[in-house]
């Protein structure tokens, strides 16, 4: 290979001296020109000079270019997480045939993903074929097998290379020695057969000079072939077949007892092994292959779309499994069972490591059989491939407290607050990108436009972004007019502020309220921090402070002054002042905030201070504050407003009894469910918003739909509705109840329970006839009406949540056969003669 300065320095040399008749040439010519220019002066020394510069620098060799390869390890340093990447990089190195740009390569990608075992593979082959190059080779065994949990390809490779390179006396017995350091890691594992068939047959080769020696050699074959044919490997009926063919060659009448004494266990692991294979087919696709490169494998980040929550959903199944003990191992060979959960745990987090799920349970499992630290350091590592994981962060910063190891807790919420912040700065700048590409582009468009509308468009737009400029989330960091992708803004945002409530929590616990007030001091110099950490600082320091009011209110005065545009920390502000009986200062929050939101804003806050006007505060108060909440809300009706002065949590009899309306929580009063038996002043602290979906009662077969699903079916309005239940008819009076008579219908903030059930199954306007259609209904059975009233509620269940909107497009495309396809696909043969038995049997009666 050649050296590229002396190269460089080489072609310097020849231009300087080889090419000097045609860079006079070249001169001349220039300087023809510039006396032909009037601009320039004929001045002859210094345009010669620059001519021989110009000349000079136009002769230099530039620099090579860039190679592919270069390019792109530069570019998987800036973003290393990119399997294709990697692979088109390791392609690139070994078509080179540049053994350091290989080493580079696989170093680099070894970095990114560690323990990989078809990277760590690939990566020895190129040492195996020089024996010079063994040294390299033993030196990445010793990192790869010492300092990582080894894999079954890795040791099959690692054994191959020990019985090709060992020579001499003491050969056999190091040979052995590998071979225990092998089946003491994976013995247990699927794939071993071929290590253990090996290993018997090594066994089987060595010579004997004595009989003891003899009975030594038969015995040490028996021990291997008794556990191996207990394991749920593959290929273990041949192990078993050869087992017996080896116990009746020695003695018949011996072999029978040894092998009626493993039956059982052989065939529970032939059992097992069934189960096994269902599991982790799915889970272990195999890697493609380039060539005679050995196939490389690299785990993937997650999307979370239906493919990665099944595998996960795979993988947690399959995990659980191993846990159960399906194998039936006795207590008295625990380690056996504990090696065997353990190895296929460090196998999950290789294969799924930036699935944080995995690496939990694998830290919670290892911790409940007392192995601590190496619970942490899976923690750690878990960490390192996913720095922005909530539970693996927040888990290690627990775990690290159990041991009162303070100063690393510490360490390990600012790196963890690090890495969100620059999280939140690359998408302030995505999203800012994209403001700005989409401004130029209307801009264009509006140049393009008729002069006329171009003198309305300004005015048009002014009044649009004039609203949402002065209710806006963040108007007091600058954050005015978010578009609608900023969402993942604010929720990253939000996310952000749990880290430093978790933080102060940690501070408050550990070091007192001291530490927490600092915590909260960064936090408050911090431009992400959201109202939930000044709520959380404030509510902190009065159940934590004792009861100290006064600190409390001045954290809400604080935060009022950075985000007293919003609605949600307002309102939590207002239910504090409520829940410590602070009359005076909770009347004169109202007051003071209530005209700076608009109608619709504001509903959250009217519908809170009315409910406290009504249960604590006199009816001249009462009347007085609903006459003002009808200025604004014109559309209400006399009787919701006089409903609200008359209902306490969701016990609603006018809407009952009076009314014909069914709340959905109706029937939860009687069965005794305690969702919702809370007190005042939990209520007032946690008031629900419109965002909140109230469960449906019991009796009812659907659940809550989402917003966006109730929006959908308002807007279509073309089509007709569902067929409603004979139990919650719909009338002219219901619409009029929930919208007024010439309102026009609209979501309310806080609006009582039965609006907003009804709200929810009201169907669009049709005529007189199609409603009389459906109050004729359809009837349930007793029985299936009792079953559904034993169904829990909807707020009692935990699992995971399907969109209906996605479920019934699913459906919607699902291609069903009809039956009367089916029943021309079905044989002749199978119906008729049924058919006419049937009709003989119906001629003789």
């Amino acid at each position: 290979m050649s050296e590229p300065p002396s190269t460089g320095s080489q072609d310097a040399m020849s231009v300087d001296t080889g090419e000097k008749p045609e860079l006079s040439q070249d001169i001349m010519n220039a300087l023809r020109q510039l006396q032909t220019a009037p601009q320039f002066s004929p001045t002859p020394t210094p345009t010669q000079a620059n001519g021989q510069e110009a000349a000079a620098v136009k002769q230099d060799p530039t620099p090579p270019p860039q190679s592919e390869w270069d390019r792109l390890r530069a570019q998987l340093r800036e973003k290393p997480v990119d399997a294709d990447g990697w692979l088109k990089l390791v392609d690139l190195a070994e078509d080179s045939g540049d053994i350091e740009k290989i080493k580079n390569t696989y170093e680099g990608m070894l970095e990114t993903y560690p323990n990989t075992p078809s990277v760590q593979i690939a990566y020895l082959k190129h040492f195996l074929d020089d024996p010079s190059q063994f040294g390299q080779a033993e030196a990445l065994f010793r990192r790869f097998l010492l300092r990582t949990t080894p894999s079954v390809e890795l040791l099959k490779f690692y054994l191959t290379y020990i019985r090709r390179v060992t020579t001499g006396p003491n050969a056999r017995e190091v040979i052995r020695k590998c071979y225990d350091f092998a089946l003491g890691h994976i013995g247990q594992d699927k794939d071993s057969f071929e290590i253990w068939q090996d290993y018997i047959n090594f066994l089987k080769d060595g010579e004997t000079n004595t009989t003891w020696e003899e009975q030594q050699k038969m015995d040490a074959v028996r021990k291997a072939y008794q556990h191996a044919v207990q394991i749920p490997m593959e290929n273990v009926k041949k192990l078993w077949e050869e087992y017996q063919e080896f116990e009746n060659g020695l003695n018949r009448i011996t072999a029978k007892k040894f092998i009626s004494d493993l039956q059982e266990a052989h065939m529970q692991a032939r059992t097992v092994l069934n189960q096994l294979q269902e599991h982790i087919t799915v889970l272990f696709p195999p890697p493609s292959s380039r060539g005679n490169r050995p196939a490389i494998w690299l785990p993937r980040p997650p999307t979370f779309n239906q493919g990665d929550k099944a595998l996960v959903q795979r993988w947690r199944l399959y995990l659980k499994w191993e846990e159960s003990n399906p194998l039936e191992i006795e207590e008295k060979d625990r380690a056996t069972f504990l090696q065997r959960v353990q190895s296929v745990y460090r196998k999950a987090v290789v294969r799924m490591r930036y699935y944080s799920e995995i690496w939990y349970m694998a830290y919670a499992w290892t911790n409940s059989i007392g192995k601590t630290d190496e619970a942490i350091a899976l923690l750690k590592s878990g960490i390192e491939a996913n720095p922005s994981s909530f539970v693996l962060n927040f888990a290690y910063a627990e775990a690290l407290e159990l041991q009162s190891n303070f100063a690393e807790v510490h360490a390990t919420y600012e790196r963890f607050l690090e890495v969100l912040r620059k999280d939140l700065e690359a998408t302030e700048d995505r999203v800012n990108a994209a403001n700005s590409s989409n401004n130029a582009l209307s801009s264009q468009n509006s140049q393009k436009t008729d002069p006329n509308a171009m003198d309305v468009t300004p005015n048009a737009s002014q009044s649009q972004s004039q609203p949402p400029s002065q209710n806006s989330s963040f108007a007091s960091q600058g954050s005015d007019d978010k578009p609608p992708k900023s969402k993942e803004l604010i929720d990253k945002r939000t996310d952000y502020g749990i880290v430093y409530i978790m933080y102060m929590r940690f501070g408050r616990r550990a070091e007192g309220l001291k530490s927490a007030r600092n915590v909260f001091g960064k936090a408050r110099r911090d431009r992400w921090t959201p109202w939930e950490v000044y709520e959380a600082a404030a509510l902190m320091e009065y159940h934590c402070g004792n009861k100290d009011v006064q600190v409390a209110s001045r954290i809400f005065e604080k935060g009022m002054e950075t985000f007293g545009e919003e609605v949600e920390f307002v309102l939590r502000y207002l239910g504090f002042l409520i829940s410590i009986n602070d009359e005076n200062n909770a009347r004169a929050l109202f007051e003071r905030v209530i005209g700076t939101f608009s109608a619709d804003k504001a509903r959250p806050l009217w519908d809170r201070w009315a409910r406290y006007e009504y249960q604590y505060g006199d009816l001249a108060a009462a009347h007085k504050l609903e006459k003002r909440m009808a200025e604004v809300y014109p559309n209400d009706t006399p009787i919701k407003r006089f409903a609200e002065r008359h209902k306490y949590l969701n016990i609603d009899a006018i809407a009952v009894r009076d009314l014909g309306f069914v709340l959905g929580r109706q029937s939860s009063r009687g069965t005794g469910s305690g969702n919702l038996l809370r007190t005042e002043t939990l209520q007032s602290l946690l008031t629900p918003t419109a965002k909140d979906t109230p469960p449906l009662a019991p009796s009812s077969s659907k659940r809550a739909a989402s917003p966006e699903h109730r929006r959908r079916e308002e807007s279509r309005t073309e089509y007709p509705s569902k067929r409603q239940r004979p139990t919650s008819p719909v009338r002219e009076r219901d619409r009029d109840w929930r919208e007024g008579r010439d309102g026009p219908r609209g979501r309310r903030h806080n609006s009582p329970m039965w609006e907003r059930d009804r709200e929810r199954d009201a169907p669009s306007r049709r005529s007189f006839k199609e409603e009389r259609e459906e109050d004729k209904g359809v009837v349930l059975p007793s029985v299936l009406s009792w079953f559904i009233g034993t169904l829990p509620t909807a707020s009692s269940f935990d699992g995971p949540v399907f969109r209906t909107d996605d479920l019934m497009q699913v459906f919607r495309n699902a291609v069903i056969p009809s039956t009367t396809a089916g029943r021309a696909r079905s044989p002749p043969s199978a119906t008729r003669p049924g058919r006419r038995s049937l009709a003989r049997r119906r001629s003789r009666r």
